[in-house]
């Protein structure tokens, strides 16, 4: 396959079906359960950041808490 050529055809397209094409490749990519190899570093920060999450389960923020400190922080 020509990358370039299939790239062109693709920018082509309306970005309403830009958007259908990219969640079709997206869910392709999850029915293969195609997931990224960690490191070892990575691995042990998730593991972490679930054990933290589990111990505080509170300790959350909303979207709408998140944007709203982003706005204040300019």
């Amino acid at each position: 396959m020509d990358l370039t050529v299939t790239l062109n055809q693709i920018t082509s397209l309306s970005i309403e079906d830009r958007i259908r094409l990219v969640q079709a490749i997206w869910d392709s990519i999850a029915a293969e359960q195609a997931y990224p190899n960690l490191t070892e570093i990575q691995k042990q920060e998730l593991d972490r950041r679930i054990s933290d999450s589990e111990a505080n389960p509170d300790d959350v923020m909303t979207w709408e808490q998140i944007k709203a400190s982003i706005k204040r922080h300019p």
